[in-house]
């Protein structure tokens, strides 16, 4: 990594940026407060990006796009993102942190999560959009297992985002390319290596979905994240993800051995910062009929009306956010799935 690119990182990261953005042509950017503005006036010139890609393992030329991770000089470990913009050589880079927020701090639901993660066995689901947080959410809950559980821990990360030290338990980090090829055989060699909890990075296809619920039914939490717009949404995509004849035996599966669903988004505060804003269903009694015959419409109705705090819709929470004043209204409303619900819900009509 170039010595230009190395103060810039220090500089940004130093300044609480969440990404630099590098990029042929162009002058660097950063994003703070979700707010992506300009460090400096000086471009980066095609043979700066190419000396870069080139330090990261990439060859300008013939690579399109690569994950990876590099270590700064003064041991600060970045996530590396390199891809091409209309020819031109571009890079997103992200600190990998080892200074992990509490769930406290985080704003997530503490006594939630922390009931979820100690189950035995079974599959937890951390969902939501890219940049809505899903890696903090899941690295708070395994520091918090870190902090009062004795338990070895497998992550399986595309890269790794945070770094663990061992206290009350065991971590095995691996990251994608570097220490596994694929997420399908780090799943399967992960049941091998005496784990208690599996956290996989992301289910991608069917492969990793069905090892997941595997792990599951033969004693192992597994957590995992998925892309998805909320509860009912991760339940689809992960549906959706298997072959029509073997959807019949998935949702059998599922609704045996899903523990919950947190879906997660990020809005901007009225004082500043940014608002962790959940949906959360936890699989119990009807919920598993439901999962069991696909029937979304009745768990969307569920998580909207249920006076159980383990269940809990996004209008709900914006609902309760903006009248509580930590977010403006019409943020929450912009935010909300169904505007019109939002507004019935808000003037007191259930």
């Amino acid at each position: 990594m170039s010595s230009r690119v190395n103060k810039l990182a220090d500089v940004a990261f130093q300044a609480r940026a969440t990404d630099l953005f590098l990029h042929e042509d162009q002058t660097p950017r950063v994003r703070i407060s979700d707010q992506i503005t300009s460090t400096t006036e000086d471009i980066f010139t095609r043979a700066e990006m190419e000396n870069f890609w080139q330090g990261c393992g990439a060859d300008p030329e013939h690579t399109q796009e690569l994950d990876t991770s590099h270590t700064t000089p003064e041991g600060q470990r970045l996530r590396v993102n390199l891809y091409k913009s209309m020819g031109k050589l571009a890079a997103v880079l992200r600190p990998i942190k080892s200074n992990i927020p509490t769930l406290h701090e985080l704003g997530a639901p503490e006594a939630l999560l922390t009931t979820w993660v100690t189950r035995p066995s079974g599959l937890l689901l951390i969902t939501g959009s890219t940049g809505s947080g899903k890696s903090t959410t899941v690295a708070s809950t395994l520091q918090w297992l870190n902090d009062h559980h004795s338990r070895h821990i497998v992550t399986i990360e595309d890269p790794i985002e945070y770094l663990f030290e061992n206290n009350q338990s065991y971590f095995s980090q691996r990251e994608l390319h570097a220490d596994t090829p694929s997420f399908t055989s780090a799943l399967r060699a992960s049941l091998r290596q005496s784990p208690d909890i599996i956290f996989l990075g992301e289910i991608r296809d069917e492969e990793t979905a069905k090892i997941c619920l595997q792990a599951a039914e033969t004693g192992h939490l597994v957590i995992a994240t998925l892309h998805s717009s909320g509860v009912t949404d991760s339940l689809e995509r992960i549906t959706n993800l298997f072959s029509p004849d073997m959807r019949r035996v998935l949702l059998k599966l599922l609704s045996q051995h899903l523990v919950g669903i947190l879906t997660q988004l990020l809005l901007p505060r009225t004082d500043g910062g940014l608002l962790l804003v959940v949906e959360h269903l936890q699989n119990e009694a009807a919920t598993r009929n439901w999962i069991n015959e696909n029937n979304l419409a009745e768990i969307a109705d569920h998580i909207n009306r249920s006076d159980n705090p383990a269940n809990c819709s996004f209008v709900r929470h914006l609902i309760a956010a903006a009248q509580q004043g930590h977010i403006d209204t019409q943020t929450a409303r912009r935010a909300a799935p169904n505007a019109q619900d939002f507004d019935r819900l808000l003037s007191g009509i259930t």
